[in-house]
């Protein structure tokens, strides 16, 4: 379908480059949730963090500096 009426939504990798250095929640697969502010996104959603906080069943789990989630764990990114 090509109607020229792209606008409505946004391409991913548009939307990543556009967070790149924002707050970022990612939840895996597993449940766990990271919150902490988007370094970089590659072509296989590998995802790196700074300033990260763990959260398992709502509650903080731990902090960390910087941390690195292979993307074939994350289920999504959303910006906070």
């Amino acid at each position: 379908m090509e109607n020229g009426n792209q606008s409505e939504g946004k391409d991913p990798s548009t939307f990543l480059g556009e967070i790149t250095g924002a707050p970022v929640t990612v939840k895996l697969n597993s449940g766990v949730v990271y919150q902490g502010e988007l370094q970089s996104v590659d072509g296989y959603m590998n995802i790196a963090l700074e300033k990260t906080e763990e959260y398992v069943n709502g509650q903080l789990r731990r902090s960390y500096g910087d941390t690195f989630v292979r993307g074939n764990n994350v289920l999504y990114i959303a910006a906070r």
